[in-house]
């Protein structure tokens, strides 16, 4: 992953810890704001090419994403891909079922896939 996107979640994880204590909720804060820039590509974290949301929960925010309201991809961007970007990299990841799979169902495969 690039140094920036690693200086991003341990800056973001340090100010998350002095206000909310070590644990789930920085993490989870660190993560949001690492998946605002950037998006998860295999084993490793890409800058995107335009910043913002990457998935439904990341556009909810606020109390309802810490609920766990609204989906998550695991770090794919949603909607930062086309269907057809998404299932070039579902294809290279070799998800069964790929063709006949919407742009959600892409997204949640690949994000299994990765994992």
């Amino acid at each position: 992953s690039p140094k920036k996107a690693q200086e991003t979640w341990v800056k973001t994880h340090d100010s998350a810890v002095d206000q909310y204590g070590e644990g789930e909720q920085a993490h989870r804060t660190a993560f949001a704001s690492l998946k605002h820039s950037y998006e998860k590509v295999d084993d490793h974290w890409q800058k995107k090419d335009e910043k913002g949301p990457s998935d439904p929960r990341s556009a909810i925010g606020g109390q309802r994403a810490r609920r766990g309201e609204g989906e998550t991809f695991g770090g794919v961007d949603l909607y930062g891909n086309t269907k057809a970007q998404l299932y070039e990299r579902a294809r290279k990841l070799d998800v069964p079922g790929r063709s006949s799979m919407d742009k959600t169902e892409l997204a949640r495969a690949i994000a299994r896939k990765q994992d």
